[in-house]
C-alpha cells in the first residue's frame, strides 16, 4: 500500500472483524483540491480506508500470503461529509472469506453518528501474478506493528495473533540476522 487511509486498529479478530481508525487532518493536501475552499474527505477515500481494514481482516486470515484486491463496491451510502477535526471509526465484518475472496460489510462512524453504509467484495490474484511481489515483506510487518494489529488482534480462539514466520524471517533478514 502507498497510501495509508487508516491510522491504527482498535479491534481485529481474526476471520471474523476489525475496527479502525481514520484521524482526518487539515495537512492533509487531498481535502484541499476535493472542493475548492470547502475541504471534506472524499467519499472514495473513506470507501478505501475501509477497504484497507477490510483486505488486511482478509488478508490475514491466510497468514497474509493471498494478494487481496478490491474488487467491487456493491453498497456506499454516505449520510454527510466528513471534514477536518473528525474521526472515523470503521467498523468492518468479514461474511464470507474464500480462496478466491471475500465479502465484507462495514460502517463509518463519526463519533455515535453513522457518517457510512458499504459493501465490498474482494478478489485475491490469481497464481500466475504472485511471482510479482507487491511490496517488502519486512516494511510490511512493520506497517502491521504501527497500525498496532498484533497487539490488538486476536484469533478465533482468542489467542494473540502473532506475526508469520516468514515475515519474521524477512525481517531478520533485511536486518543482515539470518
Amino acid at each position: 500500500m502507498r497510501w495509508y487511509w487508516v491510522d491504527q486498529f482498535l479491534e481485529f479478530e481474526s476471520g471474523k472483524s476489525a475496527k479502525s481508525i481514520k484521524s482526518i487532518s487539515l495537512a492533509e493536501e487531498h481535502l484541499h483540491d476535493h472542493f475548492q475552499g470547502i475541504p471534506i474527505m472524499p467519499h472514495s477515500l473513506v470507501i478505501e480506508g475501509i477497504a484497507q481494514t477490510g483486505g488486511l481482516l482478509v488478508a490475514q486470515y491466510y497468514d497474509f500470503r493471498e494478494r487481496v484486491i478490491l474488487a467491487k463496491v456493491s453498497k456506499a451510502i454516505f449520510h454527510f461529509a466528513a471534514v477536518p477535526g473528525t474521526q472515523l471509526i470503521y467498523s468492518v465484518e468479514a461474511h464470507d472469506i474464500r480462496e478466491d475472496g471475500a465479502y465484507i460489510s462495514a460502517t463509518s462512524h463519526c463519533g455515535e453518528r453513522l457518517h457510512a453504509e458499504v459493501e465490498l467484495f474482494f478478489a485475491h490474484l490469481d497464481e500466475h501474478d504472485n511471482d510479482r511481489q507487491l511490496f517488502d515483506t519486512a516494511d510490511f510487518l512493520q506497517l502491521l506493528r504501527i497500525y498496532r494489529l498484533f497487539d490488538i488482534g486476536k484469533n478465533a480462539d482468542g489467542s494473540p495473533i502473532q506475526p508469520p514466520q516468514y515475515m519474521l524471517d524477512a525481517e531478520a533478514a533485511a536486518l543482515g540476522q539470518n
